[in-house]
């Protein structure tokens, strides 16, 4: 889960079971923590037994049906007692109630085998709690939100490839942010080095091709389309199917043209669809992202320059200027580029009314 200000002067009360998982609650309060999070932490009998209280102040476990505040449950369980159908149903009845249950994973369990089960990691419980704590949590409910991220590597031969600096994490910003307002959401993404979020459809790409190949499949279903993907404007006209040997003198490389996906998408668009996209200048000239605006038909085009401080490409933060198609103008100055995106999404759904 990238970085954001808004876990800043919350308060959150952890409760911790009897279970191996318990470990990792530690982890989980330090990063709270560090996010400005003022926590507190009630623990079970049996969850001494795994970890020591210490410092952790232990409170009844009756607490969570008198709360008035939203909750988030993290199982984490054997895989037969997750797949059991009377488990299944008290935990779809929970969400009827407005519970949020972030799902465990698969993975390598106490019993000596690998299962579903084990408690969701870090970054998956944090996404869920940004989301229970969301000030807009349903303002994307009911809507399919398709977001591209990261870089495109386009093969040159079985060793090297041509790509960028992207690391996707303003597309992973993007998609987060959909999810924990609601949004039905589908992320399309090239090689990236990031944790994949939960709760969200994940697709993995390598080339602009590919990219180009998803996108088809999931425009039409989509209601807003972000392209935050650093695809590719140009691949290897010929493959090697052999290394390319150093030779004497210069080395010339051709190279043709990859289709421009997000004019695609502007050509493409349906009624009442909204398509974003981003614009990286390095000399910061509005005029060319509001040409970019009007050439690919979009609804909202963000201006960034990756040569600024705190921007760009593999930054946490970002910096970045909104222009809709209405003429409307927004500045968004450095913020994490998980509040980046809530501005995105504010700016763009203000637009509507």
């Amino acid at each position: 889960m990238l970085p954001t200000n808004r876990f800043k002067g919350k308060h959150i009360l952890l409760g911790v079971t009897g279970g191996i998982a318990a470990y990792k609650t530690t982890e989980l309060v330090r990063h709270l923590i560090k996010q400005g999070t003022d926590v507190r932490v009630m623990m079970t009998n049996t969850a001494k037994k795994f970890i020591t209280p210490l410092t952790l102040e232990t409170l009844s476990t009756n607490v969570a049906a008198a709360l008035h505040c939203p909750v988030v449950i993290a199982p984490a369980m054997n895989v037969h007692l997750w797949e059991n159908p009377v488990l299944q149903r008290n935990l779809k009845q929970l969400q009827t109630q407005g519970f949020l249950i972030c799902p465990p994973e698969e993975g390598f369990l106490a019993e000596g085998y690998r299962g579903m089960g084990r408690l969701a990691p870090l970054e998956h419980l944090v996404q869920y709690l940004y989301r229970s704590i969301h000030p807009a949590a349903n303002s994307l409910a009911g809507r399919r939100v398709l977001v591209t991220a990261g870089r495109t590597e386009e093969t040159l031969d079985p060793v090297r490839y041509l790509t960028n600096k992207s690391s996707g994490k303003m597309g992973f910003a993007l998609a987060q942010e959909a999810f924990a307002r609601g949004a039905r959401v589908t992320l399309i993404h090239g090689p990236v080095e990031l944790p994949l979020p939960a709760g969200v459809k994940n697709v993995s790409v390598t080339s602009a091709a590919e990219m180009f190949e998803a996108v088809q499949r999931n425009l039409g279903d989509s209601d807003i389309y972000l392209s935050a993907a650093a695809i590719a404007d140009y691949t290897p006209e010929q493959f090697s199917e052999q290394k390319i040997k150093k030779q004497a003198g210069n080395f010339s490389l051709s190279l043709k043209r990859t289709v421009d996906i997000l004019k695609f998408a502007g050509a493409k668009k349906k009624a009442g669809q909204q398509i974003v996209g981003f614009a990286v200048e390095t000399e910061a000239d509005e005029s060319n992202a509001v040409k970019k605006l009007a050439d690919k038909n979009l609804d909202l085009v963000v201006l960034n320059n990756p040569l600024e401080e705190g921007a760009g490409f593999r930054h946490d933060t970002n910096r970045v200027t909104l222009i809709h198609k209405s003429g409307e103008r927004r500045e968004i100055p450095q913020l994490p580029k998980l509040d980046v995106a809530f501005e995105i999404f504010e700016f763009l759904l203000a637009q509507e009314k």
